[in-house]
């Protein structure tokens, strides 16, 4: 008789913790890679590409199961199939009653796309799985008509690639500065799409133009664009609603100031925002303002402090000892307090690069993320900058004055969007 080896298993990082709780049909907590090629996608090599890059993710062979007192991942036989893409946006990944891979594949035309659920990788640690999967897909396509073999440049170990950076780094819960009120932010509304849909809106345009701007005003890319989307926002509120801030959640990858290869969730979170009650809503007053707020928040000091904040929880014996059902309802109420301060999601993956000379197939790299507000991606890939919006939301007039606003400063921008029905 055939004996079975026992299921691995493993913890949730510490920020990985608040996703399931907090997953619904209307933001699932889901997010998408895709990198768009010079030529149509081969879904056969590309199965092929992917049984591959699972060799080197061998943690993404993984379902997550309900324990007495917490999550955690357990390994899996189940294959992971590529698909043509079928599925609405960034559908449900993790579903409590259908124990499936917390990711997927899926091709379209010229687009190799990955989505990923949350708790599995955060942003960076996913980009390192798709850099993987594109390489090995275009060497089975061109490999051999390359003179130069071109090598991966992530070549993290497989537990380095597993580790949980947020225990590595924990120092203990710290005594820490008198905490400001909780204030609520300016919430979009609006109707909204049926059956839980997605619109994105991605806009394409010259990253060194961008950068060009942003310095000519004293700031970084990442700063000016976010000036850029509160001055679009401002301009759909009523002179009522300005009485609350317009307040952005900034990701900030932690591997840029702790050392760590981890391809799992390694990230904190930072608010920054403006009210257009005490300045006068100019681009220029709201640049200066977020600057200034990236330049005091942005260090390893402040940032090893949340992180710590946020980890002594899940340290603590008495939170230990609490069972998971009643830890859903108090990490969904954090999470309903987190979003209530904050207006829209903003996120800056950053440059993301291939080796050579395989970038000569590549068209671009795109980020978009579910969302119940609104959500922006940016990504930049050679000169091609994508800054990708979705939004649950029918109107899309906020998009609309973002793009007018850098084509106003001479910025050219290509735009494309989703098909959300059918007749579209």
């Amino acid at each position: 008789m055939k004996t079975r080896n026992p299921a691995q298993w493993s913890r949730l990082d510490n920020a990985a913790k608040i996703f399931p709780a907090n997953a619904t049909l209307r933001d699932p907590k889901v997010f998408r890679f895709s990198c768009q090629l010079l030529e149509e996608v081969d879904g056969s090599l590309l199965q092929q590409a992917l049984d591959r890059t699972l060799r080197d993710f061998p943690h993404y062979r993984c379902v997550l199961r309900r324990g007495l007192f917490w999550y955690f991942f357990e390994s899996s036989s189940l294959p992971a199939v590529v698909e043509q893409e079928h599925l609405p946006l960034c559908s449900p990944l993790f579903l409590p009653e259908d124990r499936g891979l917390l990711f997927r594949v899926s091709w379209f035309r010229r687009r190799i796309s990955v989505e990923v659920f949350h708790a599995l990788a955060d942003g960076t640690g996913a980009l390192q799985f798709i850099r993987a999967l594109v390489f090995y897909y275009l060497m089975l396509v061109h490999g051999q008509q390359l003179e130069i073999q071109p090598q991966l440049d992530y070549d993290a170990s497989i537990s380095q690639k597993q580790d949980d950076s947020f225990q590595k780094y924990y120092a203990g819960a710290q005594g820490g500065e008198k905490k400001a009120p909780v204030q609520k932010a300016y919430k979009i509304q609006g109707p909204r799409l049926s059956e839980y849909r997605l619109r994105t809106i991605e806009g394409v345009m010259s990253a060194s133009q961008v950068v060009a701007e942003a310095r000519r005003r004293g700031t970084s890319l990442t700063a000016f664009l976010g000036a850029v989307l509160i001055q679009a926002i401002h301009g759909e509120m009523s002179v009522l609603q300005q009485r609350r801030p317009v307040v952005l959640s900034i990701p900030v990858n932690l591997r840029n100031y702790f050392d760590s290869q981890s391809a799992r969730n390694f990230f904190g979170l930072f608010l920054t925002g403006y009210s257009f009650q005490d300045g006068d809503g100019s681009l220029e007053d709201i640049t200066a303002t977020l600057t200034r707020d990236f330049r005091e928040e942005l260090t390893a000091e402040r940032l090893a402090a949340r992180m710590n904040e946020l980890a002594a929880l899940e340290h603590n014996f008495l939170t230990r000892a609490v069972p998971l059902v009643l830890k859903d309802v108090t990490l969904r109420y954090f999470g309903h307090r987190s979003e209530s301060q904050m207006t829209a999601a903003f996120s800056n993956l950053g440059r993301i690069s291939m080796p050579e000379p395989l970038g000569q197939y590549i068209d671009l790299f795109s980020v978009c993320a579910s969302t119940n507000k609104l959500q922006v991606c940016l990504a930049t890939f050679g000169d091609r900058l994508t800054v990708n919006f979705t939004a649950p939301f029918v109107s899309t007039e906020i998009q609309k004055r973002f793009f007018r606003t850098l084509s106003g400063l001479g910025i050219q921008v290509e735009i494309s969007a989703n098909r959300i029905d059918p007749e579209e």
